[in-house]
């Protein structure tokens, strides 16, 4: 929890109180329902709870705006981001039902109240959004591909509508189709930790 408050000292009280309550709701579902490997449950906050915030450093969406969460797994980054941005609306998607279910109630037990979660492909998610989120689902050509319908036409947020995608390693190549359209930003520009040297957050308006 310290590496949240560390970065973001600017928290309310019940922000405080949902992020510190992941702990135990983490370890508690991944006991039953192996979201997040076992070996790095320990890790939660850094290696999950502050990676999804790292899309942060590239935007703070403005109220209302509507965000999906593809291939969520457990929950992030939509969950720590849903509780960071309270007036905006995240949609988790998942096409496995078991990780599905752990988002439902860890959001039911922190009441979070601007979470939609749904089990389905994500060829199969037809209603539209200002910007898709993600984790290292698949490589961003076959990604673009499948959320380019989901992406809203509506603009209100400075940052132009689009992908903003949380992977690692080398990115040059398959970045190179989309040309000087894809910004690749290195997240250990902003976090200091060891985990983050490899770890890059790119943006792509769709």
């Amino acid at each position: 929890m310290e590496h949240i408050l560390r970065y973001f000292p600017t928290l309310t009280d019940r922000q405080k109180e949902q992020f510190a309550a992941l702990d135990a709701l983490y370890h508690d579902w991944n006991s039953k329902i192996n979201v997040i490997s076992r070996k790095d449950i320990d890790n939660l906050y850094e290696h999950h709870v502050l990676h999804s915030l790292a899309i942060t450093e590239a935007i703070r969406f403005k109220p209302g705006t509507a965000i999906m969460d593809l291939g969520t797994g457990g929950g992030f980054p939509g969950i720590p981001l849903a509780i960071m941005f309270p007036d905006c609306k995240f949609h988790l998607v998942d096409s496995i039902g078991k990780k599905i279910r752990v988002c439902q109630e860890v959001c039911t037990a922190l009441d979070l109240q601007n979470v939609t979660t749904e089990w389905c492909r994500a060829e199969e998610v037809r209603q539209q959004f200002h910007f898709v989120v993600s984790r290292a689902v698949m490589p961003l050509a076959d990604l673009t591909k499948i959320i380019r319908k989901n992406i809203s036409r509506e603009q209100f947020n400075g940052l132009p509508n689009g992908l903003l995608c949380l992977k690692g390693g080398e990115l040059e190549n398959e970045a190179k189709p989309f040309g000087r359209t894809a910004q690749i930003i290195s997240l250990s520009k902003y976090f200091k930790e060891e985990f983050f040297k490899t770890k890059k957050l790119v943006y792509l308006p769709l």
